[in-house]
């Protein structure tokens, strides 16, 4: 065992030392400093951007001399990636590992310009970053005159081009691996360079490398978004874009995308279950995204998922957002509307209309979308009409004047009870944003739940103008 001698301090010491501890405490290490000389920018603001999760924010910003100097700093709160940006320039990426960092060059938009002179996992970035292009780019020419000398009988007896060919593909992505294997041990570099490499090559991959999807896409599934590392690198909102873009365009029948989607969902659930904030966070943007791209199967599935299997809170949000799936999906019945309409001679409930098809619309004066999306139905209203298809708009407006000024020129029936998200519809239908459309048969079963007036439209065109065209006479 160690003996300490001790020793006397005076109080000035002894206050010194104090105040370091507090500091330490509170500030954690000391900050490093990204010093550079951009030339081409003097005299400009300049800020170093953090990342958490799909969000970002500002670590430090400073002001660049009359010969573009530029001091910045960090503390290792904001480890992982971070982005230099300048009004109007690109930014330039730098990784922030607790390293000091020194940098050189004309501008942000020139970044082949810039030179990373201190900081060894940047120069490693800056280095990669300059080769693994090229390398992306040689062996997607190889591939292709791979494809043409074995599908194309002129070619197909040539075996020295073809055993060339393969050769110099072995070699890139042997250079590739030594690179990413020469990398120091633990280093942030070392992670981030290959989950880098996996998020901008999928559209290669799709396109010209289709033996490295099924790889491509095991990588993606391994993903955990409860790392810090992926929280802090920028790439979380890509991965989960590019992940379901590689499905969406992997080449196969859409019955199997949406298996393959299902897969991915269970590995991405089965490690965010064990964090609520990141659950709250992937879930809310992944739905939002599988709707937007009418993946209607997969945003159900996820919905599902997360409502029954996992046993995290989710927010008071995201729960209706999901809900609305379970409550209201295809194939279910959806409430009866009540119109409660003044006119006694029209229709009261929804129940009362006698048509094929119903266009469920939940809107309002107030959003955006609808004052966009709401006068396009009333130009398609007559198409529709005649195909059988009665619109019904359920507004969320609070105010009369501005209720009846909106709808004043439809020529489907508007209704409105002023109790914006408290109103009986809207709560029956877990309407949870506007506009929400449901399509509806004559026995209000849900046929579908279109996130827009074309994809309503296209419906209309393919399943009732064709069919009856196709009709016999």
């Amino acid at each position: 065992m160690m003996n300490f001698i001790p020793c006397k301090i005076n109080n000035s010491v002894k206050l010194s030392i104090c105040i370091s501890l507090v500091m330490f405490i509170f500030h954690g290490v000391a900050a490093q400093n990204i010093t550079g000389k951009l030339t081409l920018l003097p005299n400009k603001t300049i800020l170093l951007q953090g990342f958490t999760g799909l969000k970002n924010y500002t670590v430090a910003s400073s002001n660049t001399d009359d010969q573009g100097n530029f001091t910045l700093s960090y503390s290792a709160n904001d480890f992982g990636v971070g982005a230099l940006q300048i009004e109007n320039e690109k930014p330039f990426f730098v990784i922030l590992s607790g390293e000091d960092i020194q940098l050189r060059g004309n501008s942000l938009n020139e970044p082949q310009t810039i030179r990373v002179l201190k900081g060894n996992e940047n120069q490693y970035f800056e280095q990669y970053a300059q080769e693994q292009p090229k390398r992306e780019q040689a062996l997607s020419a190889w591939e292709y005159l791979e494809r043409v000398y074995t599908q194309d009988s002129f070619f197909a007896k040539q075996t020295k081009p073809m055993a060339a060919i393969q050769q110099e593909q072995e070699r890139l992505r042997k250079g590739d691996k030594q690179f990413l294997s020469g990398l120091p041990v633990n280093s942030y570099v070392s992670w981030f360079l290959p989950i880098r490499k996996l998020v901008s090559s999928v559209s290669v991959v799709a396109q010209y490398r289709t033996k490295e999807l099924p790889a491509s896409i095991a990588t993606f599934r391994a993903l955990d978004y409860t790392d810090p590392r992926l929280y802090k690198s920028g790439l979380y909102k890509d991965a989960i874009d590019n992940h379901f873009w590689l499905l969406e365009n992997c080449g196969k029948p859409l019955d199997s995308v949406f298996i393959e989607m299902k897969i991915s969902i269970d590995a991405l659930m089965s490690k965010l279950i064990k964090d609520e904030k990141k659950l709250n966070e992937v879930t809310d943007y992944l739905f939002d995204l599988l709707e937007r791209h009418s993946l209607f199967q997969a945003s159900e599935y996820l919905a599902l998922k997360v409502l029954n299997d996992v046993s995290c809170t989710l927010n008071n949000d995201l729960a209706k957002q999901l809900e609305t799936y379970r409550a209201m999906k295809k194939g279910n019945i959806a409430p009866d509307l009540i119109f409660n309409t003044a006119d006694k001679k029209l229709p009261q409930k929804l129940s009362d209309l006698n048509n094929k098809y119903t266009v469920v619309v939940f809107g309002a004066s107030w959003c955006h979308k609808c004052t966009e999306e709401v006068p396009a139905i009333a130009k398609k209203y007559t198409k529709w009409k005649e195909q059988g298809v009665e619109v019904v708009f359920v507004s969320l407006d609070e105010n009369k004047i501005s209720f009846e000024k909106f709808t004043k020129d439809f020529p489907f029936l508007s209704i409105c009870d002023y109790k914006k998200w408290e109103g009986e519809n809207v709560k029956n239908y877990y309407v949870f944003g506007t506009p929400t459309i449901f399509l509806l048969d004559n026995k209000r079963e849900i046929l579908l739940r279109p996130n827009s007036v074309q994809q309503m439209d296209t419906w209309v065109d393919w399943y009732l103008v064709q069919g009856n065209m196709a009709k016999p006479k």
